[in-house]
């Protein structure tokens, strides 16, 4: 491959993320959703919320909700507050140290964050429909493995491959 086309190619990936990044918004995945209120995606930022809750599986404070969202202590405490207000976490205090708030996913959350995951899977299927398996596969492995680079780049580990409050990734 010439030096052009692999320019163009790091050109056309990048016009690709910033087109998925701006898809990404409450209003687009919100005209997806079927009517109704249960059933209507998280808003993207308190997805981010509760997904990193439960990423950390009950060991989870407002600093390390900041670090996964890259977003400053305030900015944190305000998503983490907005979710609480909907139902969606708990906050208890650390038994081990008083001044940090541990939170949780309540029962209304995981539903949520299972319904809005349920819901983008299906938006991503359709996407590719018509496509052959194998390059579903393939198309999940690249970017998986272009995530994980990412995020080594940019200094931060995300998560991508496997989901523990999902049965199929647990290995069961």
């Amino acid at each position: 491959m010439s030096d052009k086309e692999q320019r163009e190619a790091l050109t056309a990936v990048e016009r690709a993320m910033v087109a998925i990044r701006r898809s990404q918004t409450r209003r687009s995945l919100g005209r997806l959703a079927p009517p109704g209120g249960e059933d209507r995606p998280v808003d993207p930022t308190l997805f981010g919320v509760l997904d990193a809750v439960e990423e950390r599986d009950g060991a989870c404070s407002v600093s390390d909700v900041a670090a996964a969202l890259g977003a400053d202590q305030p900015r944190a405490s305000r998503l983490v507050l907005r979710a609480a207000e909907e139902g969606w976490l708990t906050r208890a205090p650390d038994p081990a140290d008083a001044r940090r708030t541990l939170l949780a996913l309540t029962p209304e959350g995981r539903g949520r964050l299972d319904r809005t995951r349920r819901l983008r899977e299906e938006v991503f299927a359709r996407a590719m429909t018509g496509w052959p398996d194998a390059d579903r596969v393939e198309f999940a492995r690249l970017l998986t493995a272009f995530v994980e680079g990412f995020g080594r780049e940019v200094g931060s580990a995300p998560r991508v491959a496997r989901h523990p409050s999902r049965p199929e990734d647990r290995g069961l």
